[in-house]
């Protein structure tokens, strides 16, 4: 006899389900969330345990390995499939959902989880903290922009360096105004700070990785577009084509087929990271309308944009780019985007931006 079995982990407490390969209950406990504690839980049935199964979640980084490191056969679920699987319960609660997930393991009906990397989660936290630093600064700035709109003040017209002088000019005669507003701005200033420090970490490190500073011979791409696409694919091996890329960020349509009268191909699926999606539509968008030499991709997409629309155009791009830079990271290939340039030209101007990305942090 087969065991099978599902973990639901909380931030204190997990439940632990157990079931033969029958379907039959042979275990419901919960225990605190620790790895020796789930495997001494679990430890009459270690000898015929075939799978253990836990849904992805914030402490899957840290948990997976370990329940790996201690003999357990870990298996981390995609939390869409598990989502849709356990929706079938009447009732949602930790006992029913590990029971579900044990269910799952023995028929088998799952998707297995990526679980990357150390040291890739340390570089993914450093994008995640310069996005989130970002997004605070400019919250700020747009409650300051609505603040000031009571008083019949408008700030346009000013970029990022003068704004705070033009606010400050804008509420002078005004003391209680003018008090809250400063502190407004210092604590603007003081993210905005921040965010360079931590932006300037990004670019450090892109001007250190090869890989990194192949992907940004792609006109479009930058630092934090090429970290990002890196880190969030961590293993190029676990795609058998480069094409599956594009579907796993979710650039490609969804499609509702049933029977021979409905056939309908909707609009992007939007699965995945949704960070990289996002460098990849901004490096597309920048492709088609600030690059200005000949290159194979763009006069591709502007064709499309012709037939239909720029921003259709712009997906479809950033669909593209996915594909090319991970077939350009297994095959360890470069960019050429237009053939028929010299070689000498394509490589002196990827020698003049890797010496422009590295001297300014030589």
């Amino acid at each position: 006899m087969e065991f099978f079995s599902g973990l639901d982990v909380g931030m204190d407490e997990t439940a632990i389900c157990v079931v033969d390969d029958k379907g039959k209950v042979a275990l419901e406990i919960t225990v605190v969330t620790d790895p020796e504690t789930i495997k001494a839980a679990l430890k009459p049935y270690l000898g015929r345990l075939r799978r253990l199964g836990h849904e992805a979640g914030s402490l899957s980084p840290w948990l997976h390995p370990e329940l790996l490191k201690l003999g357990l056969p870990a298996v981390c679920l995609e939390t869409q499939h598990v989502r849709a699987a356990l929706k079938a319960q009447r009732n949602k609660t930790d006992k029913a959902d590990a029971l579900g997930i044990a269910h799952l393991m023995r028929t088998g009906w799952f998707r297995q989880a990526h679980i990357k990397s150390e040291a890739c989660y340390r570089l993914r936290l450093l994008l995640t903290h310069r996005r989130n630093l970002k997004r605070k600064c400019l919250d700020l700035e747009n409650a300051i922009r609505h603040s000031l709109k009571a008083f019949g003040v408008r700030i346009s017209g000013t970029g990022r360096g003068g704004f705070a002088q033009a606010v400050r000019e804008a509420v002078a005669g005004d003391a209680l105004v003018a008090e809250l507003i400063d502190a407004m701005l210092n604590a603007r200033g003081a993210l905005w700070k921040e965010y360079c420090r931590l932006h300037d970490l990004v670019v450090k490190l892109v001007a250190g990785h090869e890989l990194c500073r192949r992907f940004m011979q792609i006109p479009g791409v930058g630092p934090v577009a090429a970290l990002s696409f890196m880190t969030a694919i961590d293993d190029p091996s676990r795609f058998k084509r480069s094409r599956d890329v594009a579907a796993y960020f979710g650039l490609t349509s969804r499609r509702w087929q049933s029977g021979s009268s409905i056939d309908i191909q909707g609009r992007i699926s939007k699965a995945g990271d949704g960070d990289v999606r996002r460098a990849l539509y901004e490096a597309a968008s920048a492709l088609l309308t600030r690059f200005k030499r000949r290159d194979k991709v763009k006069t591709w997409g502007l064709a499309i944009a012709k037939r239909t629309s720029h921003r259709k155009a712009t997906v479809a791009v950033a669909r593209k780019l996915a594909v090319i830079m991970h077939a350009m990271w297994v095959d360890g290939t470069f960019y050429c985007g237009d053939p028929d340039a010299p070689k000498a030209d394509v490589s002196a101007r990827a020698a003049a931006k890797r010496r422009k990305l590295l001297g300014a942090y030589a």
